[in-house]
């Protein structure tokens, strides 16, 4: 005799291997570690200050 599936439970199953790969790609697409958001930051706020101080006043 077959084994009796119940459709929910495989839907669900189904519906949570999907998520979790999505996150796994998500993670991998717009993850980054905190040593990099900060290090990111401070290289754009210093280059903006170097460049504000070039400026020329034509005052």
């Amino acid at each position: 005799m077959n084994n009796v599936t119940n459709l929910n439970q495989f839907r669900k199953h189904k519906a949570q291997v999907e998520k979790k790969v999505r996150a796994k790609s998500n993670s991998v697409k717009f993850g980054r570690a905190k040593d990099d958001k900060n290090r990111s930051l401070a290289e754009t706020a210093k280059s903006k200050a170097n460049l504000d101080n070039h400026k020329r006043d034509d005052t």
